[in-house]
This record gives C-alpha cells, structure tokens and sequence, in this order.
C-alpha cells in the first residue's frame, strides 16, 4: 500500500499489493483484495467486498453488503446503494470455471445505484445516470437517464443534483436546485449547458440545502 492517510476498521482485511487514495475509510467487516485501486475520499460501508484488480475512482461511496467483483470499474463520485448487485458473469454455472472470461462494467463518473438494484454485467452506466431502487439493468444506459422497474426502462431525465428534469416548450430543462440547464443535443443524448460533465461541481453547490421532497414541492406550487 502506498501511503496511510486512510481509515481501516479493525474488523476489516486488506490484501497486500492494494492502493489506498487519501481520505478513504474502510469500515467493519469489509474487504479489499489484492491490485485493486481505490481513489481519494472514498467510502466502504459495512460488509463491503472489493475484487481483484477493480479500479475505483475518488469520492466513491459504497453502502452496505456491495460486492464489486472483478472486471468491473468504477469512475470518481458514483453512489452505490444498499445491498445493490453488479455482476461480472452473464451464464454462471458453479460446474464451469470462467474466471478469465469475466465481462465488464463500467460505471462512469456520478452515477446513482439505488438500494437493491440489480446491474447485469457486459453494459456500462453513463454519466450521472440514476438506477431507480430495486431496477434490473440490463443493458446500457445514456448519461443523465433515469432508470426504473423490471427489466429497466428510461423513464426520463435526472440532473446533476438528483431532480427529475421537465422540458419547457424549447425543450429546455432546469433543474430546480441547482438551477444548471441542460438540453438533448440529438435524440437520446442530454448535456449540462453550465457545467461540462468532467468538471467538478462548484464548492457552495457541492452540500445540499433542502431535501429532497421539499424541492419537489417548491415545483408543484
């Protein structure tokens, strides 16, 4: 490990030849096996498993009862849910040995997976997508989609804060916290007008102010 300005709970195990980025913290009962990479500011709640040789990026939150298996890879500020599920094998069977045949995922940078979420592996997730609780992925997914039901379906757009978007007659959308615009630059493709996808957010709009339902009522008024 290459430095030590990170958190490891007692209870939990960290294989040799692991890096640690600044920040991060490990908690009880987790795991990290051996070559896998974890960024700055990340955060591995309980009963967490991380594969070999998975690649995390910075500010990486990870709830409870998570296993990311190898072949997969996750970009900085994504979110993982409670006990959500990723996938590195499309037809296991406990009698066939496919351990070089692990198919990929990529989760690309600020992406959502609410709790109980199911991601099939062979896809990648775009760019501050949102993965609805209990949803079944089976198949890629464009930046800013929000996905929902069994299997998956887009059932609109969701902004960098988390707010389902509404088109105006122009076609343009705001989002009502953080007030960034964003428009479908071509059918299925949306893009933040404000704020290029890679560029961190801004410090005073990075802490939340008001819950969520409480926005939302704002909308409705």
């Amino acid at each position: 490990m290459t430095t030590k300005n990170y958190f490891v709970h007692s209870s939990a195990y960290v294989d040799s030849n692991v890096t640690i980025g600044d920040g991060t913290k490990i908690w009880h009962f987790s795991h990290v096996q051996s070559g896998a990479k974890l960024g700055s500011k990340c955060i591995l709640g309980q009963n967490v498993n991380i594969g070999n040789n998975v690649i995390i990026g910075d500010n990486v939150k990870i709830q409870n009862n998570v296993s990311v298996y190898e072949g997969i890879t996750i970009e900085s500020d994504v979110f993982l849910g409670p006990s959500c599920v990723l996938t590195n094998v499309s037809n296991p069977r406990s009698q066939v040995l496919r351990h070089s045949l692990y198919e990929k995922i990529l989760i690309r940078r600020g992406a959502t997976i609410g709790a109980n979420a199911t991601i099939v592996c062979g896809i990648t997730l775009g760019r501050y997508c949102f993965i609805a609780a209990g949803a079944v992925v089976t198949k890629d997914v464009p930046d800013y989609a929000f996905i929902v039901g069994v299997p998956g379906k887009q059932k609109g757009w969701m902004s960098r804060h988390g707010h389902i978007l509404q088109a105006d007659k122009n076609g343009l959308m705001i989002c009502p916290e953080s007030k960034f615009r964003y428009r479908e630059v071509e059918p299925g493709i949306l893009k933040c007008l404000d704020l290029d996808e890679d560029t961190p957010l801004p410090e005073m709009l990075a802490r939340g102010k008001d819950g969520y339902r409480k926005i939302k009522a704002k909308g409705k008024r």
